[in-house]
């Protein structure tokens, strides 16, 4: 199972295991890490999901389609080049390792 480290915003690292097919939100989600709200369940209704992904992983996860850029525009933090909604990123076995770092605020 692919391993994703989220970072949170003081610094503090938790590493989970995830499930291909699932996205970031939902492994964050059922491994209780906080700092991920998902208003809307993974729709892409919301940003409260927002990550921005470690550079060393943004060619591996890709970039934020056009919907989602501009879903993006509702975040409470800061939008980055490195910035996606979790919910729109699909966990695949060439994500093991990947990490991604949690905003300050997500409401």
């Amino acid at each position: 199972m692919p391993k994703i480290t989220f970072v949170s915003a003081d610094g503090g690292r938790t590493t989970v295991e995830a499930s291909g097919g699932d996205s970031v939100m939902q492994t964050a989600l059922a491994n209780g890490v906080g700092g991920i709200v998902a208003e809307c369940g993974g729709s892409m209704m919301c940003a409260t999901c927002h990550v921005y992904v470690d550079e060393d992983w943004t060619s591996a996860v890709g970039e934020a389609s056009d919907d989602e850029r501009g879903m993006l525009d509702f975040a409470a933090s800061e939008v980055r080049p490195a910035s996606r909604l979790s919910c729109q990123i699909a966990i695949t076995d060439d994500l093991d390792g990947l990490v991604v770092h949690l905003p300050d605020a997500q409401i």
